[in-house]
């Protein structure tokens, strides 16, 4: 569902006038292990797979979503929501205008707390379903600490290949950016 008064505007280099404002949200939404720093950005705005774009809700700034085009799915990396802007159902909006008819892929914690089972079911509500497939994913910054992530997709389940190919892609692709030297990481079987 198409809703005008939302909307995402690229921001293709951090010295777009958007960038400040997106950038202070970010350091505010990720813990440092999964934030990359700004010389990463810089590389990745190169890459035509990667798009940034702040969200703007009836004219004011909204939040952020960063995303990678892979082969045959888009993969949310980071979304936030303006902290003034919580609670009402912005990310929601946010989220399902930007899956609309794309096959969509994230990655969450495992639902451990009640935090991450609150994170678990926004997305199932948003129609995305947990994947069984066994998901590390490494932190993008110095030191690298590998962490075991539930793979979420919409509009339904990833295949065993689809669920390797979206490792390889993040492994091959996404991490190419993150602190200059990639760590070795393990394979989906």
């Amino acid at each position: 569902m198409a809703q005008p008064n939302l909307q995402f505007l690229p921001i293709g280099s951090r010295y777009d006038a958007l960038w400040a404002e997106v950038w202070a949200l970010y350091e505010a939404s990720f813990p440092a292990c999964e934030r990359w720093n700004g010389d990463d950005y810089d590389r990745a705005f190169a890459d035509p797979l990667f798009e940034a774009a702040a969200i703007r809700f009836d004219g004011a700034f909204a939040g952020l979503l960063f995303h990678w085009k892979g082969d045959g799915f888009h993969y949310v990396e980071h979304l936030a929501v303006s902290p003034r802007l919580r609670g009402q159902g912005m990310g929601s909006r946010a989220l399902a205008a930007f899956c609309e008819g794309r096959r969509v892929i994230l990655e969450i914690d495992p639902p451990e707390d009640e935090r991450s089972v609150r994170r678990l079911h926004f997305y199932e509500r948003l129609g995305f379903v947990a994947n069984p497939h066994e998901y590390i994913h490494p932190s993008f910054r110095r030191p690298f600490q590998p962490h075991r992530l539930i793979l979420m997709s919409r509009p339904g389940p990833l295949t065993n290949a689809e669920a390797r190919r979206f490792a390889d892609f993040v492994r091959e692709r996404v991490l190419r950016y993150s602190e200059h030297e990639r760590p070795e990481l393990p394979r989906l079987p």
